[in-house]
């Protein structure tokens, strides 16, 4: 083995090593945030939902920049021209079929996104974790072949639309596997499943996972991106409300 080969499989043994000892749970979920952060993305998508035994199949283009901007256009059949923009911490959404524009605020917000198990908060709801919880360690678990850490995240602000978290995270490469959100009552509302990682330009990245809402009966939706781009220079101009009102 010649030397930089062995100064390679050696880092990586340390990495691996390290991350499979007891974590401070602070860092841990630094090292979450950080693993879902990009300066930009652009995708195309399909939301797969579920319903009491029907099936729908929405399908769309989006582009984001971090967390405070993002366009998202609709481009199946019955959906067609529906977008959606978030700017200035607001969202709005634009409705081919009454050609107005919508802000989605108060309590529309807690309503499901085109039938899915997510609701419009969720989707506004992406700061980083660590500015607005705090974590503590609860252990570790074997999930869906997997060995993880568990970490119980407390809200800091009482605004925080779910208490409570409970997150599984993969020892060897940090992936988020799991996550349940939790209402103030202690009741479990919703939960998430990490159901595919594509390493895209050397970054491990989601594309492809499941979410449901257990508030809704025989209910879940699985979220799958194609042609990921990620850090590549997006239009000032995808980010306006000319472009979404086009």
């Amino acid at each position: 083995m010649n030397k930089r080969l062995f100064l390679v499989v050696l880092l990586v043994i340390i990495a691996a090593t390290a991350f499979s000892q007891t974590p401070n749970p602070v860092e841990l979920l630094r090292r979450v945030d950080e693993n879902e952060v990009y300066t930009t993305i652009q995708y195309e998508g399909d939301i797969i939902i579920e319903y009491q035994g029907r099936r729908y199949v929405k399908t769309m283009q989006a582009w984001a920049r971090g967390n405070e901007f993002s366009f998202i256009e609709f481009t199946n059949r019955e959906d067609y021209g529906t977008r959606y923009l978030k700017r200035d911490g607001r969202l709005y959404v634009y409705s081919p079929d009454t050609e107005e524009v919508i802000l989605i605020s108060g309590h529309m917000l807690r309503e499901s996104m085109m039938g899915s198990d997510m609701s419009y908060e969720d989707t506004l709801d992406n700061a980083p974790l660590s500015s607005r919880y705090t974590p503590v360690l609860a252990g570790s678990e074997i999930i869906n072949g997997r060995d993880a850490w568990v970490l119980q995240l407390t809200a800091i602000n009482r605004t925080e639309s779910y208490p409570t978290r409970k997150l599984w995270i993969d020892k060897e490469y940090g992936d988020l596997l799991r996550y349940e959100l939790f209402a103030l009552s202690g009741v479990k509302v919703k939960e998430y499943t990490l159901l595919e990682v594509q390493v895209i330009d050397g970054i491990r990245f989601p594309v492809r996972g499941e979410m449901r809402d257990l508030m809704r009966r025989d209910s879940r939706t699985t979220f799958v991106m194609r042609n990921v781009i990620l850090n590549r220079p997006i239009a000032d101009s995808i980010f306006t409300m000319r472009n979404l009102e086009r």
